[in-house]
């Protein structure tokens, strides 16, 4: 592809608009991952679920639509986030079906054979839930297992009150029940640590034995819409009458870079996987509408939670993109579409051309314990102490890379998207 900031590493559609990762799961020993596309345009308007599937986290072929607006009914204007549940051997997306706008959004189910390729939506929504006083969105259902029961939390606020999160019991994932607030800013860490409006793609995993929250925070003051970035709440489920409440014993940013948002998590029986999605950052509309493609879902990660804190790390699999070394001295510009820093000390990486020379990711390594960072096209990923930054350069044909740093391997990184 001719444009050098296009993501050939990462998991993007050659055209159109992508925002957060659904659905992931591994069904039959192959991973598959759905998103929130907009095939026609890169604008986020009658959303899809765009799909792809890997056997080996590198090597991804993509597949028609999965989910699709339907006109007139219940996901007339977008089928939004949502997950996938293996229901007794029927794969089952339990997605936001917007009929017209965010306040009348529903929760829908859909079904697949175990290829994942072709579905049937639900005409009807599921039943069981009701609109609840002083919350005015409700959306993004996550599935989780719990004692032998099967639950569905989703995020919920208002854009001038507090957020919350609602507990539903959902055996039957037609038919849900009621079960209150799981989380709310009366938890005084979530209310310090995770401040917003609408906690929005809430996922509750269990990571090393520690139960595990995330929430992305939506803020709506005077009426504008900020996306201000994820947190995680590390705690315990405590029962309450039918249900559970989440209890918070400490918390943090799951991503300290600023176009990190909406991950999701796969959970699997030795470790959990984590996708984000990475908007863009300063690209004018013109320029998007030019290069007809926005957003990128970021390279898997495996989470881990020590002492209290959780942590992440590039996916295991990524160290077999290495094509071999790459050619760099401090300080001297280069050229490489795609291509991984290993760096055990300080290192710095700048992107020059045009007439600016702008800083893109800075961070000090150790021998022990090395900082990684990825570059792909305009993907930027840093990893360092068991924290994650995530970020948007766009080289151009006349731009070039310039590494500062002494202790740091450089390696080519190939392959792409199949086809």
């Amino acid at each position: 592809m001719a444009d050098p900031s296009f993501p050939t590493l990462h998991i993007r559609p050659r055209q159109g608009w992508l925002n957060d990762p659904n659905g992931l799961c591994r069904i039959d020993g192959r991973y598959h991952v759905f998103f929130q596309y907009n095939p026609d345009a890169p604008i986020h308007s009658r959303v899809h679920w765009g799909h792809v599937s890997s056997t080996d986290l590198l090597h991804w072929q993509e597949h028609p639509v999965a989910l699709a607006p339907r006109r007139g009914l219940i996901d007339g204007v977008g089928c939004w986030s949502g997950c996938i549940v293996d229901d007794g051997g029927v794969p089952t997306a339990v997605y936001t079906a917007n009929p017209d706008h965010a306040r009348n959004a529903v929760v829908a189910v859909a079904r697949s054979d175990r290829s994942l390729i072709h579905w049937e939506q639900d005409e009807s929504p599921v039943t069981g839930i009701s609109a609840v006083l002083g919350l005015d969105e409700v959306r993004d259902p996550f599935v989780f297992v719990h004692e032998c029961r099967r639950y569905a939390v989703q995020g919920s606020g208002q854009p001038s009150g507090p957020p919350r999160l609602l507990l539903y019991g959902c055996d039957d994932l037609t038919c849900w029940s009621e079960l209150g607030t799981l989380l709310s800013t009366d938890d005084p860490i979530a209310a310090e640590v995770a401040a917003a409006n609408i906690w929005e793609c809430p996922n509750l995993v269990q990571v090393d034995g520690h139960w595990v929250l995330l929430v992305s925070l939506w803020h709506g003051p005077n009426g504008v819409r900020q996306l201000a970035g994820v947190r995680y709440l590390v705690g315990d489920l405590v029962a309450q009458g039918q249900g559970w409440v989440f209890k918070a014993t400490s918390g943090g940013v799951v991503d300290e870079g600023p176009t990190f948002y909406a991950p999701q998590v796969l959970a699997e029986p030795d470790r959990t996987l984590l996708w984000g999605w990475a908007w863009e950052l300063g690209r004018s509309d013109q320029q998007i509408a030019e290069a007809g493609w926005a957003g990128a879902l970021t390279f898997p990660r495996e989470l881990y939670v020590r002492d209290g804190a959780l942590g992440t790390r590039p996916a295991s699999e990524l160290a077999a993109l290495r094509l071999g070394r790459l050619a760099w001295q401090p300080s001297v510009p280069f050229q490489a579409r795609a291509f991984e820093l290993v760096a055990g000390g300080p290192v710095a990486l700048r992107l020059v051309g045009d007439g600016a020379d702008a800083l893109v990711s800075s961070v000090d390594g150790t021998p022990a314990d090395p900082a990684r960072i990825f570059v792909d096209g305009s993907m930027v990923e840093t990893f360092y102490r068991g924290a994650s930054h995530t970020t948007r350069a766009y080289p151009t044909a006349d731009s070039r890379w310039i590494v500062d740093g002494a202790a740091v391997t450089a390696y080519r990184l190939g392959g792409r998207v199949a086809d």
